[in-house]
């Protein structure tokens, strides 16, 4: 009787045909797989040929020309990772996007950011090829416990891989040849001790509720099964997994650092102070016409129906209910194949599927100011001295003015805004590979992928009912609305906004309506390449023993994207959108050995590649080319420089992304009544004299812009210069170090204009480019709303650069000297950065922002960052003890820094983050064969984040501090278990 693996096995061939089969019948499939790089020079000895990260050319000793750090599986595991780009964030190379302690604006994504380039130009794959759409790459895709390694090309690779390759490239490397069945499941929390004395004494002040001392909680759980069965004669194998990953939310009200919004205050900004929104809870009211036009009210606080003037007293906190890690639901599932009919053919193709299921959070809604809502002076809800304050000697009567409101929806029957967030993503590929002859191999495939998005923005008030519910009058000694008499709306409940909790259960019923959008993208890849290795053919130079070897590709590539919003959405401020483009490229790289085994030259080699892409929207053909060059005069020392020419196309959603209003953290100067810009400045962004000291501020330090695509783009230029040394000292087994020089200037980049710089180079120099951007609510002139807004649509502006040096280093220490103690292994990757400049028109003037942090520079940007970690493998009882060291370097505050186009008000209070240090420990135990213990805790000492004013916050700011780079949830613990049968 044969045991269950040899069963296992005998199904193994057949469920590898059957998948590629069915695969083969569908009219969808793969591009190029990618073999993977040996581990060691000895064992390059017995592959063929391999296929390293960065290149194309297939040859068993090839060693990279480019920059590239890999992590490990083990790496993932000792860090607890359930998100694949918490990894990639603690590499000093990679700036935080979008993440999963993003909450109010979040799309439910997680991106990688390589050299803070952003994250459309850096390249994703899987195995080598393309992992989904580039601007829809969210990595919560990837089974993190399949991870066998991940590739990083930190030196551009666009010749190689396609435009989309600016600053590099991520390889996720996943496990594809399992024979047998493996199960991996890990539960954390998080356990934070709230004792930060100077946050604490805000919310006191401010009479909030102060977060518990102690708190346990955001567990997560993440299991994944694979089982895996290799053809009887070994020249197949098919791997399923499927996963399941759960994340609990955290709200901000649980830590003190960001229970609530925080404003600056005190002279030169040297305090900070419980603010919030002045959307608040009681009542506020901008008066936009009649006799007191220009006056801003708010009701009592007593609840009766009485105005006073505003203040700051009345300001909403609105931070309790906001997430500081987001709800999430994952569910992964897949299968890859692949079976050798012959030398010349093996079939090979993969499914690949993602459901993630997430919320983000806001405060509850509200009549939003912004919106102009208009009240009839005889409505019967309005106590006579509202209405003589709204109208005047009209009182009484069917008059209407004009107001803005902002009544935060909180009584009983208010629930949070909700964004119900829904990626559901599809990857399918299949091809052909083999021998065609003595030293050439092929590679046809193709690639289907398609993302999608179903978003439903749940508990918000509709603000065409709220107009309704506004207009009341009295029938028979009951307040009706006028569109219950007339007819229009039979539904319509008034609503009483004119004291502290005057809605009634049924008027929240009646407002709320959740909105609905869907969107659809879809990529589609054909590719064939042929490599060829001419030193079979005797083509080499005299002086080397190794000879030419080449790779000539074809690629076409379709990408769609098409978005759909419902009618309430629309009214919103979403506009539907659909486009698509194809792109057809011709590609070819060359590895050629100069100079191998002589005096003073180990060996000298050149590689160069090209390609050359017709877009269907562009008029002229685009191209891109690198040079390398690596030159190793011993075996311990081996020089490496290359060049690479990258000319950017746009990608589908700069194209063709919808337009919309979003949130910014920015004020506007031309606000408040004794506006801090003048008269003359404030009248070029669109003030008139009426309203210059009338405009009411923008909520919370929080205006809108308006961001989307843009169809007459063009492609954006890009240079990457690198040069290093890599060290291997046969004196010292064991250790290996690289240094590498990098610098990357982007020319015509696509983006758009910030609102902090629009803002500041209007004002300060009347620049009319930027006074254009302004477009301003023709009633009340406000930058807010769905009428108020900095434009800020994609389009070409000026430069991007950055440069820097990396080190990475490895070193096993030997212990068996002093006894059975093992080793230690030693892993340590930083960055110093030389310089990140910006010059967002051409010929205007660039800003640096190495080593700052604020509104205009976004997230900070520390001249040092570096990870290091020690592993102490004990081998008298198969476990590992693991230390890492996390540091991020200061950053100072951008805005007060002297430079014209950073420049803006000072603030002492947060002038400078300090630097992070972060220790990290963990474990792991083989207790038997077939099961693998670890746990771990990471920030061990429970460091809080900085705290900074919510005003300074951009670029994936939330919770008073920039969750994405500092530790959010202060200590987190972790336990798994890995068992193989």
């Amino acid at each position: 009787m044969r045991t269950k693996k040899e069963r296992l096995r005998a199904y193994g061939g057949a469920a590898a045909i059957a998948l590629l089969s069915g695969l083969a019948a569908a009219p969808l499939a793969s591009a190029q797989t990618t073999t993977q790089a040996p581990a060691s020079a000895e064992e390059a000895s017995t592959v063929d040929a391999v296929v390293v990260t960065g290149s194309r050319i297939k040859r068993p000793n090839l060693v990279s020309a480019s920059p590239m750090t890999v992590v490990g599986g083990d790496e993932v595991k000792l860090q607890g990772a359930t998100s694949i780009d918490s990894v990639l964030n603690r590499l000093p190379q990679f700036t935080a996007d979008s993440n999963e302690n993003g909450s109010n604006g979040s799309d439910g994504t997680a991106r990688v950011n390589l050299r803070n380039m952003g994250s459309s130009r850096v390249l994703v794959l899987v195995d080598g090829q393309r992992m989904l759409p580039t601007e829809a790459a969210d990595v919560n895709f990837i089974p993190s416990a399949l991870v066998d390694r991940v590739d990083v090309v930190t030196g551009g690779a666009s010749a190689v891989y396609g435009s989309d390759a600016v600053s590099g490239v991520v390889n996720f490397i996943l496990r594809k040849n399992l024979d047998g069945l493996r199960l991996d499941a890990q539960y954390s929390l998080a356990q934070h001790t709230n004792d930060a004395d100077y946050p604490r004494s805000l919310i006191s002040q401010a009479n909030y509720k102060l977060p518990s001392k102690h708190v346990t909680d955001g567990e997560k759980i993440d299991v994944n099964l694979a089982i895996g069965m290799n053809a009887p004669s070994g020249k197949g194998n098919v791997t399923f997994y499927v996963g399941y990953r759960e994340m609990k939310p955290v709200t901000q009200d649980s830590r003190d650092y960001s229970a609530c919004g925080l404003n600056l205050t005190g002279t030169n900004s040297n305090a900070l102070v419980c603010g919030g929104s002045s959307n608040n809870e009681y009542g506020l009211f901008t008066l936009l016409s009649g006799p007191n036009a220009g006056q801003t009210l708010n009701n009592t606080k007593d609840g009766n129906k009485t105005w006073v003037p505003y203040n700051s007293s009345f300001l909403y906190n609105y931070a309790p209910t906001n997430y500081i890690q987001r709800s999430d639901s994952r569910y992964t599932a897949g299968a890859f194949a692949h079976y050798e009919i012959s030398p010349a053919v093996e079939a090979y193709g993969s499914l690949m599927f993602m459901d993630d299921h997430t919320f983000s959070q806001a405060a509850p809604s509200a009549l939003f100011q912004g919106t102009t809502f208009k009240i009839n002076c005889d409505n019967p809800l309005m106590s006579a001295s509202q209405a003589a304050t709204l109208c005047g000697s009209a009182a009484g009567t069917s008059v209407s003015q004009d107001t803005f409101i902002g009544y935060r929806l909180t009584g009983p029957g208010s629930s949070p805004r909700r964004d119900d967030l829904r990626h559901t993503d599809y990857r399918i590929n299949a091809g052909l590979r083999g021998k065609l002859a003595q030293g050439w191999s092929y590679d046809a495939s193709f690639l289907f992928s398609t993302v999608i998005l179903d978003e439903s923005y749940k508990n918000n008030v509709d603000n065409a009912k709220a107009m309704k519910a506004l207009q009341v009058v009295n029938v028979g000694g009951t307040p009706t609305c006028k569109s219950v008499v007339d007819g229009t709306d039979p539904n319509c409940v008034p609503i009483d906004v004119f004291k502290y909790q005057g809605l009634s259960a049924a008027a929240y019923k009646y407002l709320y309506a959740p909105t609905f959008t869907h969107g659809v993208q879809r990529e589609k890849v054909l590719s064939a390449s042929l490599n060829g290795d001419l030193g079979q053919y005797g083509l080499k130079t005299p002086w080397a023993e190794d000879g030419a070897a080449l790779a000539l590709g074809v690629e076409h590539r379709r990408e769609e994207l098409k978005f759909e919003a419902d009618a309430l959405a629309q009214a919103a401020g979403a506009k539907e959108s659909s486009g698509a483009f194809s792109v057809s490229e011709l590609y070819g790289e060359v590895d050629l050995p100069l100079v191998q085994d002589a005096p003073f030259i180990k060996a000298l080699s050149l590689n160069a590649g090209y390609r050359t892409s017709k877009y269907d929207y562009l008029d002229d053909r685009v191209s891109t080319y690198k040079v390398e060059l690596q030159y190793a005069p011993t075996s311990d020392v081996r020089f490496r420089a290359s060049y690479n020419r990258a000319v950017r196309a746009a990608n589908i959603s700069e194209l063709y992304a919808p337009q919309g209003l979003g949130n910014v953290a920015a004020v506007d100067p031309c606000s408040g009544p004794t506006p801090k810009a003048s008269a003359a400045a404030c009248a070029l962004t669109g003030v008139t004299a009426a309203q210059y000291g009338k405009i009411p501020d923008c909520p919370a330090e929080t205006c809108v812009t308006q961001g989307g695509g843009n169809p007459n783009l063009k492609p954006e230029v890009a240079d990457t210069r690198t040069a290093g040394v890599v060290l291997t000292p046969s004196f010292l087994p064991g250790f290996s170090m690289s240094l590498d020089y990098f610098d990357i200037y982007v020319d015509q980049y696509i983006g758009a204009v910030d609102a902090p710089t629009v803002i500041n180079q209007c004002v300060q120099t009347s620049n009319p480019y930027f006074c254009s951007l302004f477009h301003r609510d023709p009633t009340s002139g406000v930058l807010f709303g769905e009428r108020g807004y900095i434009i800020a649509t994609n389009q070409n502006t000026g430069f991007l650069q950055t440069s820097g040096l990396d080190v990475t280093g490895e070193y096993r220490l030997d212990l068996s000297s002093l006894g059975n103690y093992g080793d230690v292994d030693f892993s340590f990757v930083g960055t110093y950065l030389n310089s990140r400049k910006i010059e967002q028109l051409p010929g205007l003037g660039a800003y640096n922002c190495k080593g700052l942090f604020g509104p205009t520079c976004g997230q900070p940007n520390p001249a040092w960052r570096h990870q290091m970690r020690a592993t102490w493998n004990l081998p008298w009882i198969a476990a590992s003890l693991s230390a890492n060291w996390r540091y991020f370097g200061s950053a100072d505050l951008s805005s007060n820094d002297s430079n014209p186009f950073l420049q803006g008000d000072y603030v002492e209070i947060n002038r400078k983050i300090k630097a992070y240090n972060y220790l990290d420990f963990a474990a792991t135990w083989k207790v038997r064969e077939q099961l693998t213990l670890r746990g771990g805790i990471n920030n061990a000492f429970d460091k809080d984040p900085p705290v900074i004013a919510a005003g300074l916050l951009s670029s994936f700011g939330n919770g008073n501090t920039y969750p994405g780079v500092y530790d959010p949830m202060g200590r987190t613990m972790f336990v798994g278990l890995t068992m193989d049968f």
